[in-house]
């Protein structure tokens, strides 16, 4: 359904990126940020889904500053690698391609999506980018642990309540510390939104993403 580009970030680097686009009318671009398994086929497939509801869906190629074209499944022997990839990656330099994907895609409205690794990219790109007129974050293992930071836009959370990655008493200590996010659980584990993974929890997907939706059709359609 899509295409791959490249897009060139400030500090010079080049990384590629899926594109879906919408079959109509666009209502913006989402930059839909990937797992630790690269821009896989499930990614993809994310795209295609955010492209039939009216987005331009463009998917960064993340782990390109350290090795192009990584595109994995989610066995034991992929979750290793896929964390020395992660290890190896600043998170300021994954926000900074982002940004080069927002600053590609003007003068479209832009909101960031991110899942797992990618889900605490997207809570970095709404405290430190301007911009940005929505995040939703899924399962951003991060996500807590930088809850002192003030997003500068809109952003909804997202958790699964046995997800042992994160465990519900650091959600509870972030939604402390941000009492006026809308922080939504469901009872399901970490990567619950993808049909590739033993966790997936069809219900809570379902869920999620029409939260998702709703969310940013109000602020991008």
């Amino acid at each position: 359904m899509g295409d791959t580009i490249t897009i060139k970030a400030t500090d010079g680097h080049e990384f590629s990126a899926y594109v879906a686009d919408p079959a109509g009318d666009r209502r913006g671009t989402v930059v839909v940020l990937q797992e630790i398994f690269g821009v896989n086929r499930h990614m993809r497939a994310v795209a295609d889904r955010f492209a039939t509801e009216g987005y331009r869906a463009v998917v960064p190629a993340l782990f390109d500053r350290v090795e192009a074209g990584v595109e994995m499944g989610y066995d034991q022997e992929s979750l290793e690698r896929g964390k020395g990839l992660m290890a190896q990656i600043a998170i300021d330099d994954a926000v900074r391609d982002v940004a080069a994907v927002a600053e590609w895609a003007k003068p479209d409205k832009v909101a960031v999506v991110g899942y797992c690794w990618g889900g605490t990219v997207a809570w970095a790109a709404a405290t430190r980018l301007d911009g940005l007129s929505a995040v939703v974050s899924l399962y951003g293992g991060g996500v807590p642990g930088m809850a002192e930071e003030t997003p500068k836009c809109p952003i909804q959370i997202h958790f699964g309540e046995t997800d042992h990655s994160i465990p519900m008493d650091r959600v509870e200590a972030f939604r402390q510390a941000q009492p006026d996010l809308p922080v939504h659980l469901y009872p399901a584990g970490h990567g619950f939104a993808c049909d590739e993974r033993a966790s997936y929890h069809e219900e809570s997907d379902r869920l999620a993403h029409r939260r998702a939706f709703d969310f940013l059709n109000e602020r991008l359609g």
